[in-house]
């Protein structure tokens, strides 16, 4: 790539070619201009690791802890370490731009993508984020602030209003996007599916023009989630530079037509353009050819670095009778359904193939000296675990055939095939599967191998796709998943439910297997106001029918003698995904009663979590020792036997509010979409804002988190510099100074945690709010000086929808400082005039 001389550019490029480059040219690039040395750039989802442009079949990547976990070690050092990782993969994956990260606001546990966002609160999330986004530009990949704004659930997202005043648009909604910015000017910037008070962000002026480019001052690129376009002029007029995915729906020969009736001015189709052309100037030096192959790393110091990850965002949040570290040398048992699996990402844009998994059990099994005896407990999944790594083909290799036709299977014997892969991983979905010979979006596809099962028994078996299915065994239809289908969460949400038949099966006998399937337009499903994702997706997987009561007593029975138990339950990227909500905060079933019923027979257990968002914890009183894993990408499993066994002392803190219940959450009675619309009536009261000012008692805090040692904070100074008539360019420092110790005998890191209480004013006004953080690490009696400083505009500010203007008012504002443990210091300044402001 060479640099363009954007505005000359400008001048030579046909209409055509400027609107063929405010769209892609399909799912992951956008469009190039060849006789202008124009090229194409390339895009990745990149919450958690970036994965290039397959999501059928991809080359493995790394897999980063999901967005939670790495809110939970409020590290910015750490994050800056794992931007640059991602701008390193992004490079193998020859990907110019990453998309992510996500900082929207988690305002209910139920959200499907709660996961994939950093925290409930704006400066850790907003911080978090800058920190991420500079690491990674400075390796030269363009990263993308993600969903601009208020995209916080899955029901109807594409049309759902998001009603809310202009108060928490800016105080809680918007607040991550301007911190984030303040640290690092991400290039991109991703709109949300969702409308604002009526208007789709892709296509809403005031958002994009007045705040974000206005007002805030950014000129980058401004980028359409994929489908999440809804108007050709509205949306160039708003700011929109490029719709996405391609082939465009909304531009082409439409876009054209505006320009040429003057529904779209020319300087603003050039507006788009430029920034466009820019973002491409911006990634030149990557020198990243058009086309560049995908190459994986996992390098050991990649590998390092991602189990520390792992192990820092693990929270410990009982530790009664210090139960916790576990005795290497002592035996273990390890109960649970998510043991020996590896839960490490959600579903959706997030998940990609890893390079590799640790499960838990692996992770402590590998750590452990003595003895270490599994007992299954429950089971967790959704659907039935994939069966396409339990298959041979005809050559002995572990997995299936698959093997593409034009033609239905009944077609006959001259029916030919157009592709043939080898593939181990019983779930796919094609949006981006291609291939020249394959005629038009309907096709079919035979999966086939042998099922050698190593128990007798009745086994269910059960196909979810987008499109249709049936599975046979040896030539009988065991399930048929082609007529009558119901609508189901997997695949975005464009999937059916899973039907399931059963069979019963002799062990070490060997069962032809066959799964025939026909692509998404061959479905009776009606899909209308859900986002088609291309040709389609499958999913086949199989169990052994096995007594829920015979597993936990099982369980229940070998806990009564061990000597140590720990209990690895939780949730999956079956339950938490992109495109559905939960509906409930719940385990999934017998996982409390398993927990529980080990807890009354060694009350010592330990009961470690993994989930994305809070789970109900109805067991948690009788719990001594309560971990709080997440989905923690490839190391997952290491991470959590570091910490459970001291080699890593955990120094995490919650960055979501756990409520006791559902019922306690404050936006409880005001999620998923009514009629179109969703009334954020919990206003700015998210998180623990709400608990704290309802004075309602979470089941875990915000900001909660033990470790193995001590820690005491102490000699709180407060330095402010002389108020100025206008605000200087450093906003006023505010610094607040704190002597921290180790006053344990294990090393380990605090995290600092800086409050600020307004005054009473007649406007309500949260109890306290998060404005700065620091993780510092400490040797065994070891005593470090922490400096927080905040700008004290942004300290001390509220939205005054009357002036449409930050206000800072007058008045005594006090000064708490946390951490580890309930002590608490207390500190104060003045501000000795009300100012208003506006901008970053």
């Amino acid at each position: 790539m060479a640099r363009i001389d954007v505005e000359k550019a400008i001048e030579e490029l046909t209409l055509g070619e400027k609107v063929a480059l405010t769209a892609g040219r399909d799912f992951w690039h956008t469009e190039s201009v060849p006789r202008l040395n124009i090229p194409a750039l390339r895009m990745s989802d990149g919450p958690n690791g970036v994965r290039g442009t397959r999501f059928f079949n991809g080359i493995p990547a790394a897999c980063f802890p999901c967005a939670t976990a790495l809110g939970a070690t409020w590290d910015t050092e750490l994050l800056s370490e794992v931007g640059a990782l991602m701008g390193e993969e992004a490079i193998a994956k020859g990907t110019h731009v990453v998309l992510g990260p996500t900082i929207n606001t988690q305002r209910s546990p139920l959200g499907g993508r709660g996961f994939e966002s950093f925290s409930e609160d704006g400066v850790l999330s907003g911080t978090l984020a800058g920190y991420f986004c500079k690491a990674m530009q400075e390796k030269g990949v363009a990263a993308t602030l993600k969903h601009f704004v208020c995209n916080d659930q899955e029901h109807e997202r594409l049309a759902v209003s998001s009603i809310l005043t202009n108060r928490a648009l800016r105080e809680i909604y918007l607040m991550p996007f301007q911190l984030a910015m303040r640290i690092c000017r991400s290039q991109c910037i991703m709109t949300a599916y969702n409308k604002v008070n009526g208007t789709h962000v892709s296509e809403n002026k005031a958002i994009i023009d007045d705040i974000l480019r206005k007002e805030w001052g950014w000129e980058g690129v401004v980028m359409s989630d994929w489908f999440g376009t809804y108007s050709t002029s509205d949306a160039i007029v708003a700011g929109l530079d490029i719709e996405m995915p391609g082939k465009t729906r909304w531009r082409g020969e439409a876009l054209a037509h505006a320009v040429s009736s003057n529904k779209v001015a020319q300087y603003q189709l050039d507006e788009r353009v430029r920034n466009i052309l820019n973002l491409v100037n911006w990634v030149e030096p990557l020198g990243i050819p058009e086309g560049a192959p995908e190459k994986a790393l996992n390098r050991p110091e990649d590998q390092a670095l991602m189990r520390r990850a792992a192990a820092e965002s693990v929270v410990l949040l009982k530790n009664e009778g210090d139960i916790l570290p576990l005795k290497k040398d002592g035996s273990l048992l390890v109960i649970g359904p998510n043991a020996k699996i590896a839960a490490y990402c959600g579903g959706g844009s997030a998940s990609l193939a890893p390079y590799y998994t640790v499960t838990p059990f692996d992770g402590v099994s590998a750590k452990s000296k003595g003895e270490v005896k599994y007992s299954q407990g429950v089971y967790s999944h959704k659907d039935l675990p994939l069966l396409g790594p339990l298959l041979k083909t005809a050559d002995g290799k572990p997995g299936f055939t698959f093997k593409v036709y034009n033609e239905h299977p009944n077609s006959g014997e001259d029916r030919q095939a157009v592709d043939e892969l080898h593939l181990l991983e019983s779930s796919g979905f094609l949006m981006d599967y291609v291939n020249p010979k394959v005629k038009s979006m309907t096709y079919y596809v035979d999966m086939e191998g042998t099922f050698t099962p190593e128990e007798s028994g009745v086994y269910n078996f059960g196909v979810t796709v987008v499109g249709t299915g049936q599975l046979l065994i040896d030539g009988e239809v065991v399930v048929d998943n082609t007529k009558n289908q119901k609508q189901g969460s997997a695949f975005f949400g464009t999937a059916t439910i899973e039907e399931i038949g059963t069979k019963e099966l002799k062990a070490g006998q060997t069962y032809k297997v066959l799964f025939q399937f026909g692509s998404a337009p061959t479905s009776d499903l009606d899909t209308r106001g859900i986002v088609a994702f291309g040709p389609g997706g499958f999913r086949f997987g199989a169990s052994r029918q096995v007594g829920q009561e015979e597993l936990i007593a099982n369980a229940v029975e070998q806990a009564k003698t061990a000597e140590q138990v720990v209990i690895f339950a939780g949730l999956t990227l079956e339950w938490e995904t992109e495109g559905h909500d939960r509906e409930h905060m719940d385990l999934p079933p017998g996982s409390d009663e398993l927990i529980s019923r080990v807890l009354e027979v060694n009350p010592n257990a330990v009961v470690m979590i993994q989930s994305g968002t809070p789970v109900t914890m109805p067991w948690a009183d009788n719990a001594k020792a309560l971990v709080q894993a997440w989905f923690g990408g490839n190391e997952c499993g290491s991470g959590i036997a570091d910490v459970l066994y001291g080699d890593v002392n955990p120094s995490a803190k919650l960055p979501i509010t756990f409520p006791r219940r559902l019922q306690d959450n404050p936006s409880y009675l005001n999620f998923r979409s009514e009629r179109g619309r969703v009334l954020y009536g919990e206003d700015i009261y998210v998180g623990y804002r709400y608990f704290e000012k309802s004075d309602v008692a979470p089941g875990f805090a915000f900001g909660h988190g033990l470790s193995y040692t001590s820690f005491s904070r102490s000699d709180l100074r407060i330095d402010t510099v002389p108020e100025q008539t206008k605000y200087t360019e450093s906003g006023e420092p505010v610094t607040a100074s704190v002597t921290v110790s180790n006053t344990g005998s294990v090393a380990g890191a605090e995290i600092v945690q800086l409050w600020i209480v307004p005054p009473k004013t007649d406007v309500g006004r949260p109890v306290r709010e998060l404005k700065a953080f620091q993780k510092v690490f400490l040797q065994p009696g070891e005593t470090k000086t922490v400096q927080l400083v905040v700008e004290k505009k942004l300290a001390t500010s509220w939205w005054d929808e009357e002036r449409e203007q930050w206000i800072s008012e007058e008045g005594t504002y006090q000064v708490l400082v946390t951490g580890t443990g309930a002590e608490e210091l207390h500190g104060e300044f003045e501000v000795g005039k009300t100012r208003f402001w506006l901008g970053l």
